[in-house]
């Protein structure tokens, strides 16, 4: 294997080499293989034909060396078995690349083991670290800016000044679903609660409870499913139709726990929404379906994935701004699984 010097030694003498053939600054060359440098569109392909032509590809750890940027994007993700993150996944990791980036997914099992992934993914030196549906500490947060890196939360809230964070909107979430229910005649509500400690569970209950309080007399019931999952949903939707008095309303706190509850709310003989309205948030691609039908909280995803890539893009620059979060309005998506009054449902 090549030593450091001998890479950026090679890079530097190759380089030069085609400069001279093309009658060209080896700063050209170097921009012409950067998607975000500044560079005349018809000297980048001369360049970039030419580079090909010759089998020329510049090294990304040699150019590191020199840029000081290793044009590394590392995610870490530790709920993959959500449908909804696959997707998001999918969408970040193009828009990522487009940028000349190379993505490197590193996957964490156990919830409680995101501040080890971040050690194994700050031994490649990325230039940012973005955590998807991941929560690390304070601690594993503040190695990441003294290795010179940035971190950028995607749907998760992290109050911590030198992180950056990107959001639905998840409390107005909440309180857009308890003003749909009031506003359609249920009375008895509940929550299905996925992970605890999620900041995206807290703050759903916190925007649907206070604005129930708000228009109604009592706190709406919650009961703990534990995990963002269906049959997390299923149990936790049998427990409440139990209960002294059934809920007529339920809002899961994502659509995994959703579906859940609806085929829970079958397996018991009932329907929804005739017996109960069942709200789910996400929007996922099987909430469309014809055999679910769910009403859910949609979340912004086009929009969260740009404002991350926006902050991206000036961390790259170094003309990013303070860290700071930006929590972005979703819409509520209506569908059968919940009543609507004056539509004569139920």
């Amino acid at each position: 294997m090549q030593s450091k010097s001998n890479a950026k030694k090679r890079e530097t003498t190759i380089a030069k080499q085609l400069a001279e053939e093309l009658g060209v600054s080896v700063s050209t060359i170097s921009r012409a293989f950067s998607p975000r440098a500044v560079i005349a569109s018809e000297t980048r392909e001369k360049v970039l034909q030419r580079a090909k032509e010759l089998g020329y590809q510049p090294n990304p750890f040699a150019r590191s060396l020199i840029t000081r940027k290793t044009n590394i994007a590392s995610i870490i993700v530790s709920d993959i078995t959500n449908p909804f993150y696959p997707e998001v996944l999918t969408r970040l990791t193009d828009s990522l690349q487009e940028l000349g980036l190379n993505v490197m997914l590193f996957v964490s099992t156990n919830a409680n083991d995101s501040d080890n992934i971040v050690s194994q993914a700050l031994r490649y030196q990325p230039d940012v670290l973005i955590a998807l549906a991941a929560t690390v500490s304070s601690k594993a947060a503040s190695k990441v800016t003294e290795a010179g890196a940035s971190m950028v939360y995607f749907n998760r809230y992290v109050p911590n000044e030198s992180v950056y964070t990107v959001t639905c909107d998840n409390y107005l979430g909440g309180q857009v679903i308890a003003d749909f229910f009031l506003d359609n005649g249920c009375r008895y509500p509940a929550f299905i609660s996925g992970l605890a400690d999620a900041t995206t569970n807290r703050e759903r209950w916190k925007g649907f409870s206070e604005r129930w309080l708000e228009r109604a007399v009592s706190e709406p019931r919650k009961v703990e499913a534990g995990r963002f999952a269906h049959e997390a949903g299923f149990n936790a939707t049998i427990k409440l139709l139990a209960g002294r008095v059934r809920p007529d309303a339920i809002f899961a706190a994502n659509d995994l726990l959703a579906l859940g509850a609806l085929d829970a709310v079958q397996k018991a003989g009932l329907s929804a929404p005739k017996n109960v309205s069942i709200i789910g948030f996400d929007d996922i691609a099987m909430a469309s379906w014809s055999s679910h039908s769910l009403t859910t909280y949609r979340q912004p995803v086009n929009k969260m994935i740009t404002a991350t890539v926006d902050i991206v893009k000036s961390i790259l620059a170094d003309k990013a701004q303070p860290p700071a979060a930006i929590h972005i309005p979703g819409e509520l998506v209506v569908r059968s699984s919940a009543k609507i009054a004056n539509m004569g449902r139920g």
